[in-house]
């Protein structure tokens, strides 16, 4: 909780009254005489809770502490400023208070309202901070085994209850398939979620230095330590470590990595005495680690102990249905990529042009497709075909004969489906959302996505 207070007063002998009367309830103090200092202490500090005296030199009027106001909640639209003046009128204080003030109060101010005050802005930056934490939270797990295809429903809730145990995860599947947003489900389902979550692909970091980046070393251990470094095993202490493309491990840190993953010790490069972490350990490989194993590329005792349990996870192609919800959660989500930009629907020859691909890069392909097509349709209400890349038009189901064989039922059949995927895709799911988009009661819906094997 920031305990931290800007004093901005003129009147030596107040501030320093009011400096001792905040300091005996645990508030660290800053004070400025004036709205320069005021400025540069705001500026150079976290200071999220002002106390500011209108009347401030040279000016001496309530338009300059009033400028000042605006100028800190520009600046921090979260920080809480409580106005002090000795003019006290109540249209003045409406005024501040409707332009962002927190709440005004006139001298000589009351010891106990003061602290009242101060104690309420305080717990209002806590609680404000917490939903700001939960926001981002929520955020961070939005897209976040988005699907109902059952292949991707099983790798999920075998995730999920794997979750909640220490035992390491090995998560399998092609590159671009979401390995890492299953590995962060799986820590944010885990006792670990409010410790931290760290993450590194093995792939990335040349095998000289990755001994240095799991384990840590110490300073002069080779040219260019210059200091100790913990390594990524000590930071994720408590917490979750996340080990991506972990095939690509050299042999030597095999070995290194079995002893610590059996032991529960590191020993930093350079250093004599192995340090202590607590580490759950979910890996990630697009590998066939066991044909690795028959190679002698990766050990097998290694192999064992980071296949605790084994999550696969399906190839976008391998999910039916899923594609128009994932691509319709894709537009919805690159929007914050494309100034004042709306989130458009998906034709329904664009829905047979995704459902027709075979997406070789699976979610990551989806993704950057769909944020492409949000650019090129320029702020049309609907993604069309040409918005797509070359490759999927290449794939597109050619209309011709195809539909002229099918009886008028079947063309209805196929429009009505193709109407009810497309409302669920841009619902992300929500099926009572998606009856009163098509205007049907939600058991109207359901029995109609029955019909057709939708989930």
């Amino acid at each position: 909780m920031n305990s931290l207070v800007l004093l901005v007063d003129d009147d030596a002998a107040l501030r320093s009254a009011w400096r001792r009367l905040l300091k005996g309830v645990g508030f660290e103090v800053l004070e400025a005489p004036d709205a320069a200092v005021a400025r540069q202490l705001f500026k150079a500090h976290p200071v999220h809770l002002v106390l500011l005296d209108l009347m401030l030199p040279p000016e001496q009027t309530p338009e300059a502490g009033a400028a000042l106001l605006g100028e800190f909640l520009s600046a921090r639209p979260d920080a809480k400023v409580v106005v002090v003046s000795g003019t006290g009128e109540a249209s003045l204080a409406l005024s501040l208070v409707q332009r962002g003030a927190y709440d005004f109060f006139s001298k000589p101010a009351d010891p106990e309202h003061l602290l009242a005050v101060l104690g309420r802005a305080q717990a209002r930056m806590a609680l404000e901070s917490r939903v700001r934490e939960l926001e981002q939270s929520l955020a961070a797990r939005e897209d976040q085994l988005l699907g109902q295809a059952p292949s991707f429903l099983e790798a999920k809730q075998l995730a999920a209850r794997a979750a909640v145990t220490d035992i390491p995860i090995l998560l399998t599947g092609a590159s671009g398939s979401g390995k890492e947003v299953f590995a962060r489900f799986v820590h944010a389902h885990s006792r670990r979620a409010d410790k931290p979550f760290v993450t590194l692909n093995c792939g990335a970091i040349s095998p000289q230095l990755l001994e240095s980046t799991l384990f840590g070393h110490k300073k002069g251990a080779f040219t260019g330590a210059t200091a100790d470094s913990k390594g990524l095993f000590a930071e994720a202490h408590g917490g979750t470590l996340f080990l991506d493309e972990i095939g690509d491990l050299q042999l030597d840190l095999q070995v290194k990595l079995l002893r610590a993953t059996e032991s529960g010790e590191v020993l930093p490069v350079g250093a004599s005495r192995p340090v202590q972490v607590d580490v759950r350990l979910v890996s990630a490989t697009h590998q066939p680690l066991p044909e690795q194993v028959a190679n002698k590329h990766f050990r097998e005792d290694l192999y064992w102990r980071l296949r605790g349990i084994e999550v696969a996870l399906p190839r976008l192609a391998e999910r039916p249905g899923d594609v128009v919800l994932l691509a319709q959660h894709f537009l919805n989500t690159a929007r914050s990529l494309v100034p004042h930009s709306v989130t458009p629907a998906l034709s329904p020859a664009t829905v047979r042009c995704l459902e027709s691909y075979d997406w070789p890069g699976n979610l990551r392909e989806l993704r950057h497709e769909m944020q492409r097509a949000l650019v090129l349709s320029g702020g049309r209400g609907e993604i069309q075909p040409e918005d797509l890349s070359p490759a999927l038009r290449a794939k597109a189901p050619t209309e011709g004969t195809d539909r002229a064989a099918l009886t008028l039922e079947e063309k209805i059949e196929r429009l009505e489906r193709e109407e009810l995927t497309r409302a669920l895709a841009e619902c992300e799911g929500n099926r009572s959302h998606a009856a009163e988009k098509l205007g049907l009661s939600r058991q109207g819906l359901l029995n109609k996505m029955a019909r057709y094997g939708l989930r």
